[in-house]
């Protein structure tokens, strides 16, 4: 994904007030061993392009002028009521080092998976991301996690999640393996289970 920026020579409060006033949203590029360089941004074309999942989680293409370079997202400041973004930080990539990011996790299979056709469980999203590492080549937008075959009670970890090639799991992840979705029978449920097993298992009537 493409993001156009603009040079920005000036900084503090004063001059990022008149950017924002000017439809301007002060951003920042760090990182690669290179000195800061403050830019500025069309605050429409970033307010729009942060709606989208893939730009939270991609390589970015950033030009600046005539100079085109690879970032990441890393920081965006909102106003606290207005829908106003304003300031954003980007890191440059290094294509030989790897990168620690929070990917999308899109969950497949849900309506027919074991846990709610058989049993009627419901599935419960612990997690709707994964930090994982990786070189800046092997970094996915989201990672699928298929849930066909997850049964009422049972729940899908960290670990279980298979991961594309070149993409490992954080290490502190990898030590506590959490939770990122569970199968639960709602208590109603298992409150009509029980009388019905009840019955089934009382003595036969005397003849």
């Amino acid at each position: 994904m493409k993001v156009v920026a603009f040079e920005r020579s000036v900084q503090g409060t004063g001059s990022s007030r008149r950017l924002r006033l000017a439809g301007r949203t002060p951003a920042i590029v760090y990182g690669a061993n290179s000195q800061p360089t403050l830019i500025e941004l069309d605050h429409n074309a970033i307010f729009h392009a942060l709606k989208k999942e893939a730009f939270h989680s991609s390589i970015l293409e950033l030009e600046v002028g005539s100079v085109s370079q690879q970032v990441l997202l890393r920081d965006v400041q909102y106003h606290p009521f207005k829908p106003l973004v304003l300031h954003v930080d980007f890191q440059r990539v290094d294509s030989s080092k790897k990168l620690h990011k929070k990917v999308p996790l899109h969950y497949l299979n849900q309506e027919i998976s074991k846990a709610v056709k058989l049993d009627s469980a419901i599935l419960t999203h612990v997690m709707n991301e994964l930090e994982i590492t990786c070189l800046p080549a092997n970094l996915p937008e989201f990672i699928e996690v298929d849930l066909a075959e997850i049964g009422a009670g049972q729940s899908l970890h960290a670990k279980d999640v298979k991961l594309p090639a070149g993409v490992e799991l954080m290490q502190y992840l990898e030590q506590e393996n959490p939770v990122i979705v569970s199968a639960t029978i709602p208590a109603a449920a298992m409150a009509e289970e029980a009388p019905n097993a009840a019955e089934g298992d009382g003595a036969p009537a005397a003849s």
